[in-house]
């Protein structure tokens, strides 16, 4: 094990967020030898409920990094060693420069970030000051050196494997031992035919042997967020007995209230999903089993006093539920600013993992796209989800006569150890009629 020294601080990965026991390393934004100050991001990461900028709480250079690009990290495990900071050297390093921007350029959107909000940046490279293997005092036996190639850009990554680039074969150029995007450029250029190649099969170089695979086979690992919604989903799926009941309803009236609305709130406009939302809250107040969760240890329903509205958003990292807390304390008006905030922070990928996390009953339009209905999976532990297909055109019979109307089918998966088909057809039953008559609403206002 490599000894520390006595004036290096290690600082292990922080509590991201509630139930969140690791954290995969996207990338380091700093490299060993760096100089970093109080609260500098150093590292963004990925938890299963989103990406997060993390800081260091000490000052002083860059000793080690305890994980790679793509690995991950337990909670409370070390993640970086911060020694004294050393006097900065006046000439810089050209490929270490050249090596920053590249790695810089394959960043994603940041979706939080921690710490006191006055980081200050000091990125001073001093060159060949430490390996991330080399030890910071003499060990009692002698370890064997393995060189192992290191990759921290997820854009080198991704292109040795759509080119089928055996990394380990390569010989890397980067400071301190790092894989850069020439080192993979310069191997694709190796496998190229040449003039006199055209038309014939294309040797394997010698530094990269064949391995056996299956013909336009592509593995993506489990990761992140998609392992936490694969998680999810597939302990509600093992866990709760689920039921989908669903309706067709006539959405014209819904769509009128709608209209109506935003035109009398410019300033925040109201929506189609606040105006739902809005109709979801007054059914769960009619029926509240549906706002439950199942204890399993202890064979107990857990009825919540508040509603936490949970709705569904697509965005560049893929699905997320933010939550609308106290969502039934709230005015449609309310609701909308409420959900236009989340939708944004979502798009932005600024939603930090409190809004991720707490929802009691889950709202989904998946009718953005373009289907006309769904069995939701519940998000467990909610008991329920109400989805929305898209509204079209139909025929409907309007007073016995045929009419064209805008009608939409609702679907409602709900837990049948919370209720029985009655309560979940009743709570569908009010939603449908609110849909076709908002004005219902005012009754219970």
């Amino acid at each position: 094990m490599t000894a520390i020294a006595a004036d290096t601080q290690v600082f292990l990965l922080p509590d991201l967020g509630e139930g969140l026991a690791e954290a995969e390393i996207i990338e380091w934004r700093v490299a060993v030898g760096d100089t970093v100050g109080i609260d500098q991001i150093v590292v963004e990461v990925e938890t299963a409920k989103a990406a997060v900028e993390v800081p260091v709480p000490y000052a002083g250079t860059v000793v080690h990094l305890y994980a790679q690009a793509g690995e991950s990290v337990n909670v409370g495990a070390p993640l970086i060693s911060v020694g004294p900071a050393f006097p900065a050297d006046d000439a810089q390093d050209p490929a270490a420069d050249r090596y920053r921007e590249e790695e810089q350029a394959s960043s994603g959107n940041v979706l939080i970030g921690y710490g006191t909000g006055h980081a200050v940046t000091l990125r001073r490279r001093r060159r060949g000051r430490v390996s991330t293997d080399q030890p910071l005092a003499a060990e009692t036996t002698p370890r064997p050196t393995v060189a192992v190639p290191l990759v921290i850009s997820p854009l080198v990554r991704r292109l040795a494997r759509d080119n089928g680039i055996d990394l380990i074969r390569l010989v890397p150029t980067g400071p301190y031992g790092v894989i850069v995007r020439r080192d993979v450029e310069q191997a694709i250029d190796r496998l190229r035919p040449t003039d006199a190649s055209v038309g014939s099969a294309v040797p394997e170089p010698p530094s990269t042997p064949a391995r056996p695979s299956a013909a336009g086979e592509e593995r993506i690992p489990l990761r992140g967020l998609r392992r936490a919604v694969a998680d999810k989903l597939s302990r509600s799926r093992t866990e709760i007995p689920d039921a989908t009941t669903w309706v067709d309803v006539d959405a014209t009236g819904l769509l009128h209230a709608k209209d109506v609305l935003k035109a009398s709130e410019r300033d925040s406009p109201i929506g189609l999903m606040a105006v739902l939302a809005r109709i979801c809250v007054a059914g769960l107040r009619r029926f509240p089993e549906l706002n439950s969760s199942v204890d399993t240890e202890r064979a107990e329903i857990v009825r919540h006093p508040a509603v936490h509205l949970g709705f569904a958003a697509q965005t560049e990292r893929g699905l997320v539920v933010p939550v609308v807390r106290d969502a039934d304390s709230m005015t449609t008006a309310e609701l909308a600013a409420e959900l236009a905030r989340l939708t944004e922070l979502a798009r932005n990928g600024t939603l930090p993992p409190a809004a991720l996390t707490g929802g009691t009953f889950t709202l989904n339009n998946y009718g953005v796209f373009g289907v006309d209905g769904s069995t939701p999976i519940i998000n467990h532990p909610e008991a329920a989800i109400l989805g929305v297909g898209r509204i079209v055109d139909k025929p409907w019979a309007v007073d016995g006569a045929l009419a064209v109307r805008k009608v939409t089918q609702l679907s409602l998966s709900f837990d049948h150890r919370v209720c029985d088909g009655g309560v979940a057809g009743g709570f569908l039953r009010y939603v449908a009629d609110c849909v076709e008559r908002p004005v219902t609403l005012l009754a219970r206002l």
